[in-house]
């Protein structure tokens, strides 16, 4: 095996998410662990739950990381890369501290982290690294020997993210009725954060008006964009917008929402809309309710055609991506240059979050970044 296809140092891979539920009695208590120090009332969360309820009680996000898995295994294999994948969720089962330690009895030493979110933020990157300082911790407090672990870097312009999204749009606009085809209108969705998370996203320097969460997803917008334009010759309209937004509705979050922007486009006498779902990896519950229930409602209502693109999900280039950033960032471990696959105008993203990047209201131990208190 040549350098830049040997894994070391890395032993075994980790594939961290969210988690959700798997069932109706799952619900409420799966909202709890999400919600868990808030204090929201468990009648609340019944509330909160209907979206779930709607479905049988039942996220598709563990499927689909099921899939994912047998994506990246599948990969592995064919390019002979002997490296176990392990798959651990914050929220909801399989728990990332118990696969945390199913990892270490064995025997994993050193380990590289994927998270199912492609961009930089509080909620998408730091508090995946506090909750695996958290695990940590919990084995060191059994006396365990603890790991190192490594989160791999964003990708949200890798190649292998960005294509598969590409071809989405693509399908969705040859699925419009040809008559609206050409003056379709892109609306590129991901999940409103606060506008002060926003705002101090990335490292410190990135700090300002949307951050670097802003900034990542209108170049991952405008790549698309972009591609679209190239492989139909009409260049199509296109907008960030947001949605899932939660809180108290006194707190400023990132706007417009999506609902708001298909009743704007149609207004504007805009004849239809493929929206794009560039800030979600998989087709999971914010996907199948906020935009193929809630907001696909909006457009019939208002007598507007639109379309959903896919997710980039188990796509073998995404299963591709995540060997690339493995091999990439093994390679930089044992002091190797490797190429640094990106696309767009922001380059590859920092391998070790710097002190202050994407930084919580109540600071907490982080693991895996330049402030780790775990080496």
């Amino acid at each position: 095996m040549s350098d830049l296809r040997d894994p070391a140092p890395y032993d075994a891979l980790l594939l961290l998410s969210f988690g959700g539920p798997e069932g109706p009695d799952d619900v409420v208590p799966f909202l709890e662990n999400v919600t868990r120090g808030r204090g929201i009332p468990k009648e609340r969360l019944k509330e909160v739950g209907q979206h779930y309820f709607l479905f049988g009680g039942v996220s598709p996000i563990n499927d689909q990381n099921r899939a994912l898995l047998d994506a990246l295994r599948k990969d592995f294999a064919e390019h002979d890369l002997d490296l176990p994948v392990y798959w651990g969720n914050r929220n909801w089962a399989p728990y990332l501290t118990d696969t945390l330690r199913d990892m270490t009895d064995a025997g994993h030493r050193r380990i590289a982290v994927l998270a199912t979110s492609a961009y930089a933020s509080y909620s998408g990157c730091r508090q995946y690294r506090e909750n695996l300082a958290d695990a940590l911790a919990t084995l060191e407090g059994e006396g365990r020997e603890l790991p190192r672990v490594d989160k791999l870097r964003h990708y949200f312009n890798h190649p292998g993210f960005v294509r598969p999204m590409i071809d989405g749009v693509l399908a969705s606009l040859a699925d419009l009725p040809e008559d609206v085809r050409a003056g379709a209108h892109l609306a590129f969705t991901t999940h409103s954060v606060p506008t002060s998370a926003a705002d101090s996203s990335g490292p410190d320097p990135e700090h300002g008006d949307g951050g670097a969460y802003v900034r990542q997803h209108l170049d991952v917008a405008r790549l698309i964009a972009d591609a679209v334009a190239d492989g139909t010759g009409v260049r199509h309209p296109w907008e960030l917008v947001y949605q899932s937004r939660s809180g108290a509705p006194h707190i400023p979050w990132l706007e417009p929402d999506i609902c708001d922007h298909l009743e704007a486009l149609h207004g504007s006498g805009a004849p239809a809309v493929v929206m794009v779902p560039i800030g979600f990896v998989s087709d999971h519950m914010e996907v199948l309710y906020d935009l193929d229930t809630e907001a696909t409602a909006k457009a019939a209502e208002l007598g507007l055609p639109v379309r959903r693109s896919a997710t980039v999900g188990a796509d073998p280039r995404f299963a591709g991506a995540v060997r690339d950033l493995l091999l990439e960032r093994a390679a930089t471990e044992r002091g190797v240059t490797a190429e640094r696959c990106a696309l767009g105008a922001l380059g590859a993203s920092h391998d070790l979050c710097p002190v202050g990047c994407c930084p919580a209201r109540a600071p907490k131990p982080a693991a895996a970044g330049a402030d780790s208190p775990y080496a």
